[in-house]
């Protein structure tokens, strides 16, 4: 038979081996939320970082259309600024239309270095195939070989990128 004190050790062992079994759950349970936590976590982190690249690849790609834009759209006003020249260059009776038509140019040169354009340099500049266009060859006792004497169209560039280039006649 059992005596009271059996009956208590009895008892307590269960209840002991029931309370151990929880605490072995909620440890699994904890290890598993843990888990959880820890590969939100990373997703979270790697979404993070591709949205980082995503926003900086966005902006080199915005940047290099503009720059395609300004290049594109500048190259086709060049004709303008072409006859801008011209019309300076000619005789004009009226002063007061020469200085209209001044005032015009000095604002598309500058609206043109507002966005980054830059005019070659030619006339007695050495001939530099990266910017100028040799269209003629000419005697000239008063230029080294290989000099610009002469240009005959601007050449326009946008940090290195040629936009034109400057068509010129070179010293033999």
């Amino acid at each position: 038979m059992m005596n009271d004190e059996d009956v208590l050790n009895e008892e307590s062992e269960e209840i002991i081996e029931e309370t151990e079994q929880p605490e072995t759950e909620v440890e699994s349970e904890d290890d598993k939320t843990a888990n959880e936590l820890a590969e939100i976590k990373d997703q979270l982190l790697r979404t993070m970082a591709e949205y980082d690249n995503f926003r900086k690849r966005s902006a080199r790609e915005k940047e290099a259309l503009r720059a395609e834009i300004i290049t594109d759209i500048t190259a086709k006003f060049l004709p303008v600024m072409d006859n801008l020249d011209r019309a300076l260059s000619a005789d004009c009776m009226d002063e007061s239309f020469k200085k209209g038509v001044q005032m015009i140019s000095d604002s598309f040169t500058e609206t043109l270095k507002s966005l980054g354009v830059e005019e070659i340099t030619s006339d007695g500049e050495a001939f530099n195939p990266s910017f100028h266009q040799a269209v003629q060859r000419v005697d000239n006792s008063d230029a080294e070989s290989g000099t610009v004497v002469q240009t005959f169209a601007k050449g326009y560039k946008i940090g290195d990128k040629v936009i034109r280039f400057a068509m010129v006649a070179v010293a033999n």
